[in-house]
């Protein structure tokens, strides 16, 4: 049979028909909220699905059983159909009572008309084999059911949108001309076949293509009209690639079809000018499709024609957000990010940022592709009066096209000089202006309105609330910065504090013993001492608090015995008790200035004929150096709230940091100061550190 040798283009134009209708039912079916047009409209689309797949059917194996399914379903979605258009025009007239006579009785003639056409038309198309309206043997009768049916689908198309109000015309525009298409196509169909008594074998097969193209007309009409109790979310990214996509196809489609002609009615020159037109064809589509301002052009058309609003803030929000806290600046950081994505909402190729000063003016923080500008806004110019008086994003096009809508504003010179300069958008915290962002004109034209406004507002409060954030976290990081330095001041001033009291005590008993030699020699070990520790403070105060070097193993009675070298000048009534082969991890300079600071302390608190001691020894797996007093001792009070303070001493010219260093540097060895003290009985602190061989196998152990 003639129909079923060319079945092919019929399968795949019906079968993606069946296709497209089911997978839009299943939207549709999932966004669902009930309702009389919802259910309408969704039983449409799954009788569409029905009839296609039927159709689909009967092109491959010619079945009767088939036909007459694809003739049902077809009769019932159109009258589904024309029930949806029928409940859209009621409310239409129900909303005008007082409106025009034949509105209100048009519905009622429309129904008698579709149940009469309806009924006819499965009577007489399934009474008749496919045979006979395909091949011409059929009489007239059968075709004209279907053609009155397109008729009436037009009538109630016609009616809907004369009578929809001016306000819901936009919703159903989409609707109106894809059924329309549709109702058209079945009018030329089936107009000829009642004609020439047989149906059009390639309009007939084309059929499922034609109401497939008009599912997007559908969707769209579907999402701009919320009445309908179905809301359907399109894709802006699959409209714009599809709307690029469509666009290259018939550039590429228009390129072949003049690259044909000039191969066959371009003489001997045809073939080589099909060749330059193809290549110049293709460079010029490669072009456009990577141009910056070709895919705005496209995204600002498709918002502006396809899309009830220009944003779709969900997306905008997340992208703007995302771009802020992405973790990847330009070279300018996040002032700059802030520039490119307050640009990337309205399409602009540039834009510069001005933060607040100290001194209440704005300098110029960052910029993308624009100038640099070296004037700082003064705190009382008009411009920052303006900005933060009204909160108005200026546009610059604007107040010279009509400057009395500005106050009669007059701008810096500066924003002047800029030609490409387009917005002015101020940037508020906590209503206060903390800066401005000056874009430069789009890719791609940009109205200004509303929408445009209150996005660009809402992101310019988030972008400055970022960089208020950074200018917190710069002030907290400067403010660490300077409180380690203070504390390593403290520590360098305790230490020099020391070195003075030992070289004071020298000086005093130089003219006592300035001709002893064994005054001279204790003379000299303390000022080379006093050098070394002055060398060592210098390097400190180079590196900061931080050691210079990692720890080392370190012999703690080399320690102990240089501490008491240093301190025979000050008291004879020192004790020495050591244990040798004790060695620890640590820094000898630190080490020996903890156990010095102790020992020191100690002199100071105990009476001439008291006693003081230091003591090493073995505490298991840990090393102990003791060091204890007979002095004046202190309270538990003390110990608990004061002791390893900084800045709390029970010493008149004491600083309070050489006890709280102390701790800090044992803890940071792993050890810890134990305290023993009674007032006027005296005290015992013990350093209790981590022996070195324990270390060394607890680091085995990890590596291993």
């Amino acid at each position: 049979m003639e129909y079923v040798s060319s079945s092919a283009l019929a399968l795949w134009g019906y079968g993606a028909s069946a296709v497209g209708f089911l997978v839009f039912a299943t939207q549709l079916a999932a966004r669902w909220r009930g309702g009389l047009r919802g259910s309408l409209l969704l039983a449409a689309i799954v009788l569409s699905a029905c009839w296609a797949a039927c159709a689909a059917g009967f092109s491959q194996t010619g079945s009767p059983l088939l036909a007459a399914g694809a003739v049902l379903f077809n009769t019932l979605r159109l009258c589904a159909w024309f029930a949806f258009l029928l409940s859209l025009l009621n409310a239409n007239s129900a909303e005008k009572p007082g409106g025009d006579l034949r509105n209100l009785l048009a519905p009622r003639w429309a129904v008698v008309g579709i149940v009469v056409a309806a009924l006819a038309n499965v009577v007489l198309m399934g009474f008749s084999s496919s045979a006979d309206y395909l091949g011409g043997r059929a009489s007239q009768l059968p075709f004209a059911p279907p053609l009155a049916l397109a008729v009436l689908g037009l009538v109630l198309l016609e009616q809907v949108i004369r009578n929809a109000p001016t306000t819901d015309r936009w919703g159903l525009k989409p609707m109106v001309l894809g059924l329309g298409a549709s109702f058209c196509f079945d009018l030329y169909l089936f107009a000829e076949a009642f004609l020439f008594k047989r149906l059009d074998l390639n309009a007939w097969t084309v059929r499922g293509v034609v109401n497939l193209l008009t599912i997007p007309l559908l969707a769209m009409a579907t999402t701009r009209t919320k009445a309908w109790n179905i809301r359907v979310t399109v894709s802006r990214h699959i409209v714009f690639h599809s709307t690029a996509l469509l666009a290259t196809g018939l550039y590429l489609l228009g390129i072949a079809g003049a690259g044909y002609y000039l191969r066959y009615f371009g003489g001997s020159w045809g073939g080589a000018l099909q060749i330059v037109l193809l290549f110049a064809g293709l460079l010029f589509l490669a072009v456009v499709l990577t141009s910056g301002s070709y895919r705005s052009r496209l995204r600002v058309f498709v918002s502006k024609h396809f899309f009830s609003y220009q944003y779709d803030y969900r997306e905008e929000w997340l992208r703007f957000t995302h771009s802020l806290s992405s973790g990847t600046p330009q070279a300018g950081g996040l002032p700059e990010l802030v520039i490119k994505s307050l640009a990337d909402l309205v399409e602009s190729p540039a834009g510069a940022l001005w933060l607040a000063e100290g001194g209440g003016g704005m300098r110029q923080n960052a910029r993308l592709n624009m100038p640099r500008i070296a004037e700082v806004e003064p705190a009382a110019s008009p411009l920052l009066d303006f900005l933060g008086r009204t909160q108005w994003i200026l546009d610059v096009d604007e107040l010279h096209a009509s400057p009395e809508d500005y106050g009669f504003l007059r701008l810096p010179s500066w924003l002047e000089s800029l030609e490409d300069a387009w917005l002015v958008i101020p940037m508020f915290f906590e209503q206060k202006l903390f800066g401005f962002v000056v874009l430069a004109h789009p890719r791609a034209k940009v109205d200004i309105n509303w929408e445009v406004l209150d996005l660009l507002k809402t992101a310019s409060s988030q972008a400055a609330s970022y960089l208020t954030h950074m200018r917190a976290e710069d002030a907290l990081l400067e403010a660490k910065k300077f409180d380690s330095f203070n504390r390593m001041s403290a520590f360098v001033v305790h230490d020099i504090k020391n070195l003075v009291a030992q070289l004071s005590l020298l000086l005093k008993n130089a003219e006592r013993h300035k001709d002893n030699p064994e005054f001279q020699k204790d003379m000299f070990m303390t000022i080379a001492h006093a050098v070394d520790r002055m060398k060592q403070l210098l390097l400190q105060l180079r590196a900061g608090t931080t050691p210079i070097d990692r720890p080392r193993p370190v012999m703690l009675a080399d320690i102990i015995n240089r501490v008491h070298l240093a301190k025979l000048g000050q008291a004879s009534n020192l004790e020495v008790g050591v244990e040798e082969g004790i060695e620890v991890l640590g820094h000898a300079e630190r080490l020996e200035r903890v156990v010095g600071h102790l020992v020191q302390n100690a002199l100071e608190a105990t009476p001439p004929e008291g006693r003081v001691w230091i003591r090493l020894s073995r505490d298991g797996d840990n090393a102990m150096v003791e060091v204890g007093d007979s002095g004046c001792g202190m309270s538990q009070e003390f110990i608990r709230n004061h002791l390893f303070r900084p800045f709390d001493s029970t010493k008149n010219a004491g600083m309070g940091i050489g006890a709280y260093e102390s701790a800090q540097y044992v803890s940071e060895l792993g050890g810890r100061l134990a305290v023993e003290s009674e007032e006027r009985q005296g005290t015992i602190i013990r350093i209790v550190l981590p022996l070195h061989h324990r270390l060394a196998t607890a680091m085995e152990l990890e590596q291993t």
